[in-house]
């Protein structure tokens, strides 16, 4: 039996300075209060500064808001240079469900953009100020994907949301086991994580594409308020990277049969995302496109 997981076990973070990207809405949201709470200095990296600026004083406590847009290679590339120091964690949390297929300024297919390469590129080019950790938000998601890395955007092969967001999240999960692969072997100081938020009553569909039809809304949302965690709960798998003294390389989940609602605890990933060749792969894949590596 697990036992119930309580953000009072974050402790005291004051003097801690935490970046989560996509910091305005559902989890991410959830996720920056949180910490705020307990005493760190959020920097919420977000598109939208003026919605930023009013979730910074809606959470109240220690935040700044820096502007970032993880579907445009030069918003990451100037993220670096728009606030000063290091920082103890960096939590990639920031995600997209698109529902047409579109590709970035960069020519990347959009979900595959925003939720990997995005982040791939932002951790890579702020290494070096990291003292602590880097914590990805994967999602089972990735238990029925495959990556064609004979056609990573999608070019060739039929493109459907669902399927497209899976892959773009078991790439996550394939460069976070590559990624703690590489922290481990120069014996680095920093810790990289995998979470699963579950199935959360966010806006996450609602805030990825516009053009969706209402009715796609009510069905989920009607589903989520029986099914899904509420932010907050989403937000745990996340935060309990950063309280709990768990593996470097870990992947947290949800605690029920499912994965959709439930407590934090430790999880499983499928064959293909513990397969260490395939991840080198897919690295040197996002290397290549990003123009970025991790300085170890």
């Amino acid at each position: 039996m697990t036992t119930h997981w309580s953000p009072t076990r974050l402790g005291n973070l004051t003097g801690q300075r935490i970046i989560v990207t996509g910091a305005t809405n559902g989890v991410g949201l959830a996720t920056a209060g949180a910490l705020a709470r307990a005493g760190a200095h959020v920097i919420l990296a977000v598109r939208n500064l003026e919605l930023g600026a009013q979730r910074a004083a809606e959470i109240g406590g220690d935040t700044s808001v820096v502007k970032l847009d993880l579907a445009d290679q030069s918003s990451v590339r100037a993220f670096p240079d728009l606030f000063d120091g290091d920082v103890d964690v960096l939590i990639n949390n920031a995600g997209v469900v698109a529902q047409h297929r579109t590709e970035t300024v960069d020519g990347f297919e959009s979900t595959l953009g925003t939720n990997f390469l995005g982040p791939f590129a932002l951790t890579n080019l702020l290494f070096d100020r990291v003292r602590s950790k880097i914590v990805n938000v994967g999602s089972d998601a990735h238990k029925a994907a495959t990556f064609p890395l004979d056609d990573p955007h999608l070019r060739s092969r039929a493109w459907r949301s669902f399927p497209a967001y899976g892959r773009s999240k078991l790439a996550v999960m394939l460069w976070g086991l590559e990624l703690d692969r590489r922290l481990r072997a120069a014996n680095s100081p920093v810790t990289t994580y995998l979470t699963h938020p579950g199935w959360v009553a966010s806006n996450l569909s609602n805030v990825s594409d516009t053009r969706v039809m209402s009715a796609f809304h009510t069905v989920v949302k009607a589903a989520a308020g029986v099914l899904a965690n509420d932010t907050d709960a989403g937000a745990a798998p996340t935060l309990y990277c950063l309280s709990e003294p768990i593996p470097p390389g870990s992947y947290v989940g949800i605690d029920s049969r499912l994965g959709l609602k439930g407590a934090p605890t430790l999880s499983g990933r499928s064959a293909e995302a513990s397969d260490y060749g395939i991840a080198a792969r897919l690295m040197a894949f996002a290397e290549k496109e990003t123009g970025t590596t991790i300085p170890v």
